[in-house]
């Protein structure tokens, strides 16, 4: 038995939709277990005591608006790609008339002179707002390398105001001089491990925007032929 093109799109484009919100919110949870560990060990409070430039509770903020922020864009493609189902599976469905996938047929539909534009509106739709996020995951990283240029610096200038080295004041020198290297190695860490944590989460969410353009594109296939 032959099975045409068409049909063989249609077979394929009922998937289970991957629960990308659930995972979100379950990542979420692992954070905020986390969070409250470091809590009770007084991690959260060596940090922020350690780091007189402030750039660590700048970073953890970051990170905390970027995390709220891919929670909410997950529910936006998660519900973007049930509108998708529904659609596929009920053309006439008036709830997935304003969907993306639907704008996208219709432009199909409409037989553009530029023919690439629909699926060029359809993918800065699914994709567009995740540069603004990368970009912004790479400033985490940046922000604690800048620090570390600051900690060393700060490092750099006590040691050049020493002028002599008294055994009476060794311990509060050597407390100065740890200050600086305190700054530059904390602020790089925490940096690291937030653009670790939040390029996690922008890279699932450009997995499964890339899952609903390929499906919108499958149908949209089976609409032109």
């Amino acid at each position: 038995m032959k099975i045409k093109f068409p049909q063989l799109l249609l077979s394929g484009s009922h998937k289970k939709i991957e629960p990308i919100l659930f995972e979100w919110l379950t990542l979420v949870g692992l954070f905020v277990f986390a969070a409250w560990l470091l809590g009770i060990r007084g991690v959260w409070r060596l940090l922020l005591q350690s780091d007189p430039t402030g750039i660590t509770m700048v970073i953890l903020l970051i990170f905390v608006i970027a995390t709220i922020w891919c929670g909410n864009r997950s529910r936006t493609l998660h519900m973007q790609r049930q509108m998708m189902e529904q659609a596929i599976a009920n053309p006439n469905d008036p709830k997935s008339a304003d969907s993306w996938a639907a704008e996208y047929w219709d432009g199909l539909r409409a037989n553009p002179v530029d023919g690439s534009a629909p699926m060029d509106v359809l993918s800065e739709k699914t994709h567009g707002a995740h540069g603004t996020a990368w970009w912004v995951n790479g400033l985490q990283l940046k922000l604690g390398l800048l620090g570390k240029v600051i900690g060393f610096s700060m490092l750099a200038m006590q040691i050049g105001h020493m002028q002599s080295f008294d055994q009476s004041q060794a311990q509060e020198m050597l407390r100065d001089l740890t200050s600086g290297l305190g700054v530059a190695l904390l602020t790089t860490m925490v940096g690291l491990v937030a653009n670790i944590l939040l390029g996690l989460q922008l890279t699932r969410l450009d997995r499964f925007a890339d899952e609903f353009l390929a499906q919108a594109q499958s149908h949209g296939l089976w609409i032109k032929g």
